[in-house]
């Protein structure tokens, strides 16, 4: 078999695409496949005592493995948590952002496909007859020419074009990596706005009852004082007291009075706030039907092994996420300096007369190869290429500032849950001793072996003991939270 040099041509080029190809399905790609960095993680957090570390592996229950319907018990609770993860305005717009990365991300690969176009197209162009353009004298072979228009071109054509970029250097690829890793960001920042919105929730139903709580207390110590004002009264009728006793005393039971519209103030505020997180406008609809003393959180629980924390926190996640990113627009940079092969065909019919379209003699084909190399663009596709260098060098660092600050606020989280329950214990023996004051003061007074200041006094500090204990017991339940929260609980 012989080849003329028009065929061998061909010959050669259709190899050399065939070439092309092999290299595309192969892949040769432009930058580094991403590696996760060495982090130099601590074996336990700092917060811990030393006698819990053998406990913190995977056969102890994590904190930030379990639901959040598994780790709140109060049924309200529960109920509202379940409403603002359904009707969250925030937390929509964040699914929708999330759909546009999906969206985004379907597009990158079809990037990898020949894109294909289909037209019909009807063309007929007419001149005067002084024009000078010539006419298409084979449109008008057997026919008469008109005197006043020429058709100089006419064509109608149905074909259908394809357009593919064989992706030499891995471009492609490193685009749709980096799609890829903005749609994970998009879903483990879902995840984190999950998290804090059912640590919100928590957080703020919690306040609540602290201040309903607190509600109760003012109202009874409301109550003592005017029991104490009764009796220093008696006690002015029967000239033991001054009028000073009375004026005191009813002092002393304003400043209680006060505390009662203060703290009605902050429930509502607190139930409007409520409210917002649950995506609806202020109204009277929560609630509460049960105290501070009866709420309970899971015990026997572990926080896990900092390790773990890679997997549980969402936006270490998404900082991760956005490092692998960062590490995929590297590849896109380098590859924008390297030739690009594109190839195009055209397939269909073209003929001058509309009813010889589809005549076999009007079929035409057309296939192109072109390969495109920037010049003169040297030095700024390169700095391109550096900014893309030194944006994934920023990436690395937010992600791990990003760890270091996950695993400071668990262990700051552990600490403070630590020694507020040593404060709790203590808070416990101030009331009993408050309560106690109170109770002695009384039978004192009655006795007249003490003075209405020193009742005064005891029910003061009984007040301050009170509100004191409510607001430990408060904090430790947002300590729970907190805790939870940094370890990536709750979106489950």
């Amino acid at each position: 078999m012989t080849f003329n040099h028009k065929t061998k041509q061909t010959y050669l080029f259709a190899h050399l695409i065939i070439v092309m190809v092999i290299l595309n399905l192969w892949g040769c790609k432009s930058g580094e496949n991403y590696v996760q960095p060495n982090l130099n993680l601590p074996d336990a957090f700092k917060a811990l005592p030393t006698s819990q570390t053998d406990s913190l592996h995977s056969d102890t229950l994590n904190i930030g493995k379990i639901s959040w319907k598994d780790f709140f018990e109060d049924t309200t609770l529960l109920s509202l948590i379940d409403e603002g993860l359904n009707n969250n305005l925030y937390l929509k717009q964040v699914k929708k952002e999330s759909e546009i990365a999906n969206e985004s991300l379907k597009q990158s690969k079809a990037n990898f496909f020949p894109q294909l176009t289909a037209f019909l197209e009807k063309r007929d162009d007419r001149y005067s007859q002084n024009s000078s353009t010539r006419e298409s004298t084979k449109y008008y072979e057997g026919k008469d020419t008109p005197k006043q228009w020429y058709v100089t071109r006419a064509n109608n054509m149905a074909a259908i074009q394809s357009s593919w970029e064989i992706d030499l250097w891995g471009k492609l690829r490193r685009i749709k990596e980096a799609n890829q890793s903005q749609l994970q960001q998009r879903e483990a920042f879902t995840k984190a706005v999950k998290t804090d919105i059912v640590a919100e929730i928590a957080t703020s139903y919690y306040k609540l009852l602290m201040l309903k709580e607190q509600q109760q207390v003012a109202e009874y110590n409301l109550r003592l004082n005017d029991s104490t004002l009764s009796i220093v009264k008696l006690q002015y009728r029967a000239g033991e007291v001054s009028s000073l006793a009375i004026t005191q005393t009813e002092t002393q039971k304003l400043i209680s009075a006060s505390l009662v519209p203060q703290i009605e103030r902050q429930i509502e505020i607190q139930k409007n706030n409520l409210n917002e997180l649950l995506g609806e406008y202020p109204k009277e609809k929560i609630e509460v039907q049960r105290g501070l003393g009866d709420t309970r959180l899971l015990s026997e629980i572990s926080v896990g092994v900092p390790l773990e924390l890679i997997k549980n926190r969402p936006d270490v996640n998404a900082a991760e996420f956005a490092l692998v990113e960062a590490n995929a627009q590297v590849g896109v940079s380098q590859a924008m300096r390297y030739p690009s092969l594109y190839l195009n065909a055209q397939l269909g019919y073209d003929a001058i007369d509309l009813s010889n379209v589809l005549n076999p003699g009007s079929v035409f084909g057309v296939f192109v190869g072109s390969l495109t190399q920037p010049i003169f663009q040297n030095r700024k596709l390169k700095t391109r290429y550096r900014i893309a260098l030194a944006e994934r060098d920023i990436a690395e660092l937010a992600f791990r500032e990003k760890v270091i600050q996950a695993v400071a606020d668990i262990s700051n989280g552990m600490v403070t849950i630590q020694k507020l329950e040593e404060e709790y214990g203590l808070a416990e023996k101030r009331l009993i001793n408050a309560r106690k004051a109170v109770k002695e003061s009384y039978l004192l007074f009655s006795s007249g072996y003490a003075t209405y200041l020193e009742v005064i006094t005891a029910q003061s500090n009984a007040l301050e003991s009170e509100l004191y204990m409510v607001d430990v017991k408060m904090q430790m339940l947002i300590a729970n939270i907190e805790l939870y929260r940094n370890l990536g609980g709750g979106w489950n």
